[in-house]
């Protein structure tokens, strides 16, 4: 300790004397110099220190020649599980104008309210950026930021950096000083305006006009521009569609501004001012010839983690994986224009004619290229033809702008082109299909219609269309968790069934009823709506709801009445695949997965989503229970054709699904490693399959699950060999056997006793002569390529 003590005194001891030498060095200059010279110390040294700190930071920016040259879009992708890439979003939603195409409003609100130096200064405004530092130590935030460092952020986001600290700051201004150097105001304002942000995944001026305002960056007015420019500082806080009242303010603000600096005079921004904000949102298609319904549908998720976590779709190289198998894609999207085409063929040709008898689909694709589709259709039913006019915006607008209804019915009857195009919309057949593991909840193919180009709206995750039978298993399903053994006895009879309100209801079936006693397992078997109705009566409703919800389906709205059980309540196709998967995977409910995790170019993982932790939905027991029965729909009932006409003799179950008027076919088949479910048919439910053949799920949705499964079969996705607990494998069953008579199922409606049905509404004058609907000269509907012969799944042609 002596030691220490003597060595701090010798150290204090010569610190006192070089603060003596240098004291008396001060005092020996004159006055001026005594104030001046610590003065110029204290103020140097942090200078100095400032500048070796911006010579370190240098090459740490981008170089001159950088500048000069367009920065190359590292855009995210999205792979494939097994390592394909599937989608990049290198462009978002942009679309680059010259400063000539911006609206001189625009570039005067931004030079106003952003920098209105710019002219001015090279890259850094010093009077604002030490107003701002002082404005901030008073506790009054604001920024600083001219144009060209605000266009440094924008083009090199990585070099720059995201941290609010001093580092940022001052590489900003570096690359700013660098962009004034490289660019003129011109093109720096050109790039800018380029490239900033406006959310919903929309860059540039352009993209935004048209987004916001349904109008051009040239033709943006006054408040449009100041709107706009108001957004800047903070586009989520003012955006004016979900915050309107916000945006409004700041955009007087911008005006303020624009006064202040003279681009506006007192007595135009008084009125201005008081204006309302008028926008007319309409978010703008990101389609690429790469998209798909699956990478749509990761996209405007990634885009909300993206901002959420401070990541930017397009230019940050972010690596999404997720759970899609590209072969199980392609079977998928194979068998969905296969049997989307065929199955269009059938309805093209069934509602050409007056005749309603149906034949084999090779029979139809032989007619179909001397047939007008639909013509029967759109000559027999001129009350639905001119609703559907009706309902057009074309008609909407016609009249707003003056037309009685009949003038514009009329008008829009004789053009063309219009009707042209609501034929098609109307008739065109659409199918979904998703398919996922039991085990894990991963999504393994998805597709959302025949084509993605042509038809945006995703019938997996969008559409939400009566399920039909395929809802009866969650009723079986409850009774099994209460109690009730698959051979409980129930009488084939029709019952009447009262509900909550007091009506009374009789569910029938298309096979009539035999006064038998049934098991529970061959209602199931056999889709019968008598028996199902009793079970769900023995049951109740909340059970069956609840157990809807617990396997599944979670998002749509379940209808607490008797027809629930009959699958009467929409429901999208996702959510039944989900639902099944849960049963597939003994009971255990798993949300759906589509991203495992998120990485960065370099193979950094920025975030990891997993597996989903299971919920127990119901017994295993049960579900075990609950899948034999199903495997009896494959074997014996309304599910047959997977047998005969594909061949697939893996342990399978699964259940088919019809609504009233066919107007929606369904069809889930469950693996133990692979479940798979399709739905089909048309956008608006007021057109239908013709035939009560066809427009069962039985017959045409099946068509498309059991294509993909051979498919995967085939190509080794799907091993035959594994069993569900307790199963065992089917014996072969040859290929295109004639099964005999097949097993009907009627649509899951349940009339209301002693009440008759509602009287169709009176016609208009117009209603009753559809003369001028008759088919277009030289109308024929293009001929999808009739399917492979091996993947005809149709009947026999029958004599009628």
């Amino acid at each position: 300790m002596g030691r220490l003590e003597q060595g701090v005194r010798a150290a204090s001891s010569a610190a006192a004397e070089r603060i003596g030498r240098l004291r008396a060095y001060l005092m020996a200059q004159p006055p001026y110099k005594r104030i001046g010279l610590p003065l110029l110390w204290c103020l140097g040294a942090p200078l100095a220190l400032l500048l070796v700190w911006v010579l370190i930071l240098l090459p740490f920016t981008p170089g001159v020649s950088d500048l000069k040259q367009t920065r190359a879009a590292k855009a995210s992708v999205l792979m494939s599980a097994d390592g394909k890439e599937l989608a990049s979003f290198e462009e978002g939603v942009q679309e680059r104008v010259t400063l000539a195409q911006i609206s001189p409003h625009m570039i005067a609100a931004l030079i106003a309210t952003e920098d209105h130096r710019f002219r001015d200064h090279h890259g850094i405004d010093f009077r604002r950026t030490f107003a701002s530092v002082l404005h901030t130590a008073l506790g009054d935030p604001q920024g600083g930021s001219t144009i060209s460092q605000q266009l440094a952020r924008n083009l090199y986001p990585e070099q720059v950096g995201r941290a609010r600290n001093i580092n940022r700051k001052l590489k900003e201004m570096i690359t700013a000083v660098k962009i004034e150097s490289a660019y003129s105001k011109d093109e720096i304002l050109e790039s800018y305006l380029n490239t900033v942000p406006f959310l919903y995944n929309t860059f540039g001026i352009e993209m935004a006009a048209r987004t916001y305002f349904d109008t051009t960056a040239a033709k943006l007015d006054v408040l449009q521009s100041a709107t706009l420019v108001g957004m800047l500082k903070g586009t989520n806080y003012y955006n004016p569609v979900t915050n309107p009242e916000r945006s409004v303010q700041r955009r007087n603000v911008v005006l303020s501004q624009m006064r202040k600096h003279g681009m506006l005079d007192e007595k135009r921004y008084d009125s201005l001012r008081k204006k309302p904000l008028r926008v007319s949102f309409s978010r703008q298609a990101e389609r690429k010839p790469s998209d798909t319904h699956f990478t749509a549908y990761v996209r405007k998720w990634l885009i909300e983690w993206a901002d959420e976590n401070d990541y930017n779709v397009e230019r940050d190289g972010l690596v999404v994986h997720t759970t899609l198998d590209s072969a199980m894609q392609e079977a998928a999207e194979k068998a969905v224009e296969r049997q989307g085409n065929t199955l269009q063929i059938i309805a093209d040709v069934e509602w050409a004619q007056s005749d309603s008898g149906y034949g084999s689909a090779g029979g139809y694709a032989g007619m179909h290229g001397s047939i007008t589709p639909f013509e029967y259709f759109w000559r027999a039913k001129g009350t639905l033809v001119n609703a559907f006019i009706r309902e057009t915006p074309e008609y909407r607008k016609a009249v707003e702008s003056g037309d009685s209804g009949a003038q514009a019915l009329k008008r829009l009857k004789a053009d063309r082109a219009f009707i042209a195009r609501l034929r098609a919309a109307k008739t065109r057949l659409e199918t979904g299909f998703v398919a996922m593991d039991p085990e894990n909840g991963h999504i393994k193919a998805w597709v959302g219609s025949r084509d993605f180009h042509k038809e945006q709206y995703d019938h997996v995750v969008q559409a939400a269309r009566q399920p039909g039978s395929t809802f009866k298993p969650i009723v079986y399903g409850a009774a099994l968790e209460k109690g009730f053994a698959p051979n409980r006895p129930y009488r084939d009879a029709v019952m009447n069934i009262k509900a909550g309100d007091g009506t009374v209801w009789r569910p029938t079936d298309m096979s009539g009823s035999s006064g038998n006693q049934m098991s529970m397992r061959d209602g199931l078997v056999f889709s019968k709506n008598t028996i199902t109705a009793q079970v769900m009566q023995d049951v109740g409703l909340p059970g069956i709801i609840d157990l809807a919800r617990g396997l599944g389906i979670r998002n749509s709205k379940l209808e607490s009445v008797p027809s629930l059980a009959l699958g009467t309540s929409p429901v999208t196709l996702l959510e039944m695949v989900n639902a099944y998967s849960s049963i597939a995977a003994q009971g255990e409910y798993r949300k759906p997965v589509f991203v495992t995790r998120i990485t960065d170019r370099a193979g950094n993982v920025l975030a990891e989503f997993g597996n989903p932790a299971p919920e127990r939905a119901m017994s295993s027991q049960n579900a075990a229970d609950l899948i034999d029965m199903m495997r009896g729909v494959i074997n014996r009932g309304t599910g047959t054709a997977i047998r005969y006409r594909f061949g697939i003799n893996a342990d399978v179950a699964g259940k088919t699904g019809t609504t009233q008027n066919n107007a929606d076919g369904w069809f889930i088949m469950m693996h133990p490693k692979l479940v798979a479910g399709a739905w089909v048919g048309f956008n608006d439910n007021r057109v239908t399959m013709r035939s009560n053949y066809w427009g069962q799920g039985g017959h045409n949705a099946i068509l498309v699950v059991g294509d993909f499964f051979k498919a995967a079969i085939a190509g080794g996705k799907v091993d035959t060999a594994a069993l569900f607990p307790g199963g065992r494998r089917p014996e072969p069953v040859r290929q295109e056997e004639d099964p005999g008579e097949e097993i009907s199922e009627e649509a899951g409606d349940m009339q209301q006793e002693g009440v008759a049905p509602p009287a169709p509404p009176e016609p208009d004058p117009e209603d009753l002569d559809s003369e001028d609907m008759a088919p277009l000269e030289g109308e024929r509907a293009e001929a999808p390529a009739p399917p492979e012969p091996e993947q005809n799944a149709a009947p026999a042609p029958l004599d009628q």
